[in-house]
């Protein structure tokens, strides 16, 4: 059995590798896919692994001063099913702050602004496979955005429902398995421990975020190894 760390020790930390070589295998409308070859240690032996480069996103728990929670109803193509998730977005304008494209697309995606922000969660969404990395926040002190103001919506967005959940159905939904969206999944069970402390265990809306591609510079690398 391992040795059982200080919960405080429970955290994923930074950790580049040598890399040898990195292409673009295919270039898509949203992303790319890129091939890339490293070694695990200096000695190791060449591994090649491909991926998605993905710019990031940004995702958003509306709640109400009734505690109810924000869920959106949209198709998604690669899995043909019309999934319950969260106003979401991507990174994809250059240098915009990362709470600022969140208020963005939470008028855009739902039709409501917010007053308060906090950061809710950090995920990679699918490290194995995607560079995606996730900040969830939590949005509180709802108004509706004026109808003339609204955000023309199109293609898949363009049938967006949206619907109004008391915080323990939509945990309820996520125990029973009837929400599948990994950021609803996550916004809403990290929403329910949260309010245990009435939301102050929350990090601020500017919190760092390291994780985020954009802020790798500042990251400690190893010289780029060429064969």
């Amino acid at each position: 059995m391992g040795v059982e760390p200080q919960a405080a020790a429970i955290a994923d930390r930074q950790s580049p590798r040598r890399l040898l070589n990195s292409t673009t295998a295919f270039s898509g409308k949203i992303w790319d896919v890129v091939s890339e070859t490293f070694r695990l240690d200096e000695d190791g032996e060449p591994i090649t692994r491909e991926y998605i480069q993905h710019p990031g996103a940004v995702a958003i728990l509306a709640m109400d001063d009734s505690e109810r929670v924000l869920l959106l109803r949209q198709y998604r193509h690669p899995v043909r099913m019309d999934l319950w998730e969260i106003p979401a977005g991507l990174l994809d304008v250059d240098g915009e702050d990362f709470a600022v494209a969140a208020a963005r697309e939470l008028a855009e995606e739902a039709d409501v602004t917010a007053s308060t922000w906090h950061v809710l969660s950090d995920l990679f969404l699918s490290p194995g496979s995607s560079s995606e990395a996730l900040r969830i926040y939590l949005a509180q002190g709802i108004e509706e955005v004026p109808q003339d103001e609204r955000h023309t919506r199109t293609h898949e967005e363009a049938e967006i429902e949206l619907a109004w959940v008391p915080l323990p159905d939509a945990v309820q939904a996520v125990l029973e398995g009837r929400i599948h969206s990994p950021s609803a999944a996550a916004a809403v069970l990290a929403a329910a421990a949260a309010k245990t402390s009435g939301y102050r265990s929350l990090r601020p809306a500017d919190a760092p975020w390291p994780e985020h591609h954009s802020q790798h510079g500042t990251w400690p690398q190893g010289p780029v190894l060429q064969d």
